[in-house]
């Protein structure tokens, strides 16, 4: 890495950790213009895959409020 993107890197570390998320977007869109085109297409399917299943039986739902209050025990050890 150059002295320049060092001294970069430097200053973006010390930002909070939604401004280094934000920033790593930006540098990985910057780097290929069809990225949110892709992702958009890769949760697209995922969500049809999921609901396939779904309708097939083969994962049962639960409401969206137990799902998080179970998320965050977890989460919480």
């Amino acid at each position: 890495m150059s002295e320049r993107g060092a001294r970069v890197l430097e200053e973006a570390l010390a930002l909070s950790p939604e401004e280094r998320a934000d920033l790593a977007e930006r540098l990985i869109c910057s780097l290929d213009a069809d990225w949110q085109r892709r992702i958009d297409e890769l949760w697209a399917a995922e969500v049809e895959a999921r609901f396939d299943a779904y309708e097939r039986g083969e994962v049962e739902a639960i409401p969206a409020d137990e799902a998080i209050a179970d998320a965050i025990k977890k989460a919480r050890g």
